[in-house]
């Protein structure tokens, strides 16, 4: 019996000894990169301060837009490494947030998944208003204007727009600065509900432009019960907004308030329209 004790007590000891751990330097990284810079690529440093080895099952990322590499697939006793998370930044502007998951063998399951956070702060190459310009239907096709203007730290030369609509004309004029613009925009009729999306190109970085988006429609008319009422073709959407129509069309009561009701049917507010550039 007491053999048996002394070997039971022999094995919990061992076992408690026998450990596998990763230790990582940094969870959450933050970065900010330059305004021309292509990709954001964070190193996420870690140690095996366990007895045994640590094998990593998998990397993920939370996006297609983050690419990761693990420098090892096994990690022995005090070993280091990094895994690498290489963010894509595109057109992309303002806080970008993005994970990768990491799964390993330790048998210890608060331990066995790591969640590693990717914060990039994108800084605004350009100044763009307004974002958005339209007509009413019946209106008088006038040129509308949009000022752009390049940030101090964005070295851009020249831009150029396109319209993915041939209904619309767009053309780029020099502002009163350098680094500054304005587009001329206006719809070739306007007896019919129409919108396109401006594509703004830069010239910077010459190997990788980035592009930028503008909204311009041609709105069906005011109700007329209600002239304020102007709705938005649901064809088109404001640039970095989630999907749905700008102003979403109005539902009105099918049927009338029963007789014996002491209140009336309320009227549906109006939807105000968007803001107007000239």
């Amino acid at each position: 019996m007491k053999t048996s004790i002394l070997t039971f007590t022999l094995s919990i000891l061992l076992c408690a000894g026998v450990r596998a751990e990763l230790k990582w330097g940094q969870q959450t990284i933050d970065l900010k990169p330059g305004i021309g810079d292509k990709t954001a690529v964070a190193h996420f440093k870690y140690e095996n301060v366990g007895t045994t080895p640590v094998h990593f099952k998998s990397v993920k990322a939370s996006c297609g837009c983050t690419a990761t590499q693990s420098q090892k697939e096994v990690v022995n006793p005090k070993e280091k490494g990094e895994i690498t998370a290489t963010f894509t930044i595109g057109d992309r502007t303002g806080l970008q947030t993005k994970t990768v998951t990491v799964q390993t063998d330790d048998p210890n399951p608060a331990q066995a998944t790591t969640i590693l956070t990717l914060r990039t702060n994108i800084p605004t190459a350009l100044e763009i208003r307004p974002t958005f310009v339209y007509w009413q239907q019946g209106e008088e096709p006038k040129l509308k204007k949009i000022f752009v203007k390049a940030s101090k730290d964005f070295p851009a030369k020249n831009i150029t727009v396109k319209s993915n609509n041939d209904l619309f004309t767009a053309n780029v004029t020099a502002g009163s600065a350098p680094g500054e613009w304005n587009i001329e925009v206006a719809p070739k009729e306007t007896t019919r509900a129409i919108g396109t999306s401006l594509t703004i190109q830069t010239d910077y970085p010459k190997d990788a432009p980035k592009s930028f988006y503008v909204n311009a429609q041609v709105t069906n008319p005011p109700s007329q019960n209600n002239p304020a009422n102007t709705q938005v073709p649901p064809l088109l959407r404001r640039p970095n907004t989630p999907a749905g129509p700008i102003a979403p069309a109005m539902k009105r009561p099918t049927s009338p308030a029963p007789a014996s009701s002491p209140a009336k049917a309320a009227t549906p507010a109006a939807i105000p329209s968007p803001s107007t550039a000239h």
